[in-house]
């Protein structure tokens, strides 16, 4: 049994329809581990995955936690249907029913990757969430597009007089297989459990077609990304950006943008960390090294400075703490030492 089945066979589903518009009722499916009476961390998935994504970083943390995730409808296991009106609205309302009535939780921490960045900042910044958010992570995202690269697949299924066409010819192995070779570090072959676990959840249900409808996140990103990064900024949830260095779709210069112009003088307690040697998948390329991210942000040395947080290749670094303020040039210099 692949990766995929494993991950559905610990997994559930619930039923939702949006509060608007005339969309059909779906099943989610989700899965939950740890102790019950633990602290929550809530997993949010990116395009054009799920929540299989999380499986090595749920296992690891799941002895600290309540550990929680869900697919999107129109990802993973959950439903697919076409013409549904998938949206980041929609995923951040499901999202809200999912932790709030689903999970009846009072507080969380939520992890967030690719596409799930946006739904999480919807949520931490635009939701009236009974839930209190006790810290977010951002991972590798398209969270500022025009620093970002899509590529020329992105652009061919996002394109109403192509996308249809092409998902409907593409087998789920050829999409696997190019992610395999694209956004993980190493590049993994066809027969590496990832990619066939990829395999497997490309084909679920309408799993190739619907790619056209749920990529079409990257119009919405367009048009609000500013609006988001702004309320982020302003809002008192802490916030810490983990990215993978080697991310080619979603490079270091999107999140380093992001924290200079958005982020290094947000209130509170915010930080930048790189993976090195991470794609855009870090949680599957080294999941040992985001699980030491997460810890260390929510509970830091105090006095914690920029630099790597171990002394070994390959180790997570601290890249940046936000401020009040910046320091003048003059008064860098004049500090004691």
């Amino acid at each position: 049994m692949n990766r995929a089945e494993t991950w559905r066979e610990q997994g559930s589903s619930f039923t939702w329809r949006p509060s608007s518009g005339a969309a059909a009722e779906v099943e989610v499916f989700h899965v939950e581990l740890g102790d019950p009476s633990a602290p929550a961390l809530v997993l949010v998935h990116g395009f054009p995955t799920s929540s299989v994504d999380w499986i090595d970083v749920a296992e690891r943390l799941s002895d600290r936690f309540r550990v929680c995730a869900m697919d999107f409808p129109g990802f993973g296991f959950s439903d697919k249907p076409l013409g549904w009106g998938y949206s980041l609205d929609r995923d951040a309302e499901v999202l809200e029913h999912y932790v709030s009535e689903v999970l009846g939780l009072e507080s969380m921490v939520m992890l967030a990757h690719d596409r799930g960045s946006s739904v999480a900042m919807i949520h931490a910044t635009g939701v009236e969430s009974r839930v209190a958010l006790e810290h977010l992570f951002v991972t590798n995202g398209n969270i500022f597009l025009p620093l970002s690269t899509l590529t020329q697949f992105q652009r061919l299924i996002l394109d109403p007089a192509t996308g249809p066409s092409i998902l409907a010819q593409a087998p789920p192995e050829q999409l696997a297989a190019g992610m395999g070779q694209t956004t993980f570090t190493p590049p993994r072959a066809a027969d590496d459990p990832e990619v066939e676990a990829l395999t497997t959840i490309f084909s679920h249900g309408n799993g190739m077609p619907v790619l056209h409808e749920t990529i079409q996140y990257l119009v919405e990103r367009a048009e609000r990304e500013t609006t988001w990064l702004e309320a982020l900024a302003a809002s008192d949830v802490p916030t810490t950006f983990v990215w993978g260095v080697y991310d080619t779709v979603a490079p270091p210069r999107v999140v380093s943008y992001v924290w200079n112009r958005y982020m290094m003088t947000k209130p509170g307690r915010n930080a930048l960390y790189f993976v090195p040697e991470a794609n855009h998948y870090l949680q599957n390329d080294r999941p040992d090294e985001l699980v030491e991210v997460v810890l260390h942000a929510l509970d830091p040395p105090e006095g914690a400075e920029p630099g790597a947080l171990a002394a070994r290749p390959g180790a997570p670094l601290l890249v940046d703490r936000s401020r009040a303020k910046l320091p003048s040039s003059t008064d860098l210099l004049t500090q004691p030492g």
